[in-house]
């Protein structure tokens, strides 16, 4: 196998840190030019989000106060799976959840890696559409601080060239979901 189609020899697998949403390990490995390093892992079970829209044309985000970045930031809603779960099952509840509606038709967007470059955490990415307002108001979670917003998808493609702080998964399943979104227009 010629060189850089080889894959590195794991020697050591550590886990540092066992969490309730993630765990992080660190690996020592041997590359293909017998360069030996250790690279640090987040494990994560994954994550589904939906782009909610709504029969006028509305996209429903969340703005949600995030510890890590000390603020408040737009996303659309997303959950962790949880074991053995579908990934369409975690947005399904996810959604209702959050933002206290019911999406009748789904459509897969796709899926990608959020960070590979420290994490395996996939992103599942779903058009929500036919919504049906629940009865039951949103539910936030103990640790959750979420203000429902709407945008049409030029507002939000607006607020994403001017800055606004948005999540990475957000700005990537809204540019999948755009081709989607201008049909419906």
């Amino acid at each position: 196998m010629p060189l850089g189609r080889e894959l590195p020899q794991l020697l050591r697998q550590r886990l540092y840190y066992k969490g309730r949403k993630f765990d992080f390990e660190v690996n020592r490995l041997r590359l293909p030019n017998n360069a030996e390093g250790e690279w640090e892992c987040i494990r994560h079970p994954g994550g589904a989000l939906a782009i909610p829209v709504t029969s006028e044309g509305k996209l429903i985000l969340l703005r949600q106060y995030r510890f890590a970045v000390q603020g408040r930031v737009l996303e659309f809603p997303a959950g962790t799976l949880e074991p053995n779960e579908d990934p369409l099952q975690t947005i399904q509840r996810e959604i209702q959840e959050e933002t206290g509606y019911r999406a009748q038709k789904w459509q897969k967007l796709g899926e990608f890696f959020l960070a590979p470059g420290y994490s395996d955490e996939i992103i599942y990415a779903y058009l929500a559409q036919d919504l049906e307002k629940l009865e039951k108001a949103p539910t936030q979670d103990e640790d959750e601080d979420l203000e429902t917003v709407f945008f049409t998808p030029d507002e939000l493609e607006k607020s994403i060239l001017d800055g606004e702080l948005l999540d990475a998964k957000s700005i990537s399943s809204f540019f999948l979901a755009r081709p989607f979104l201008n049909q419906l227009s």
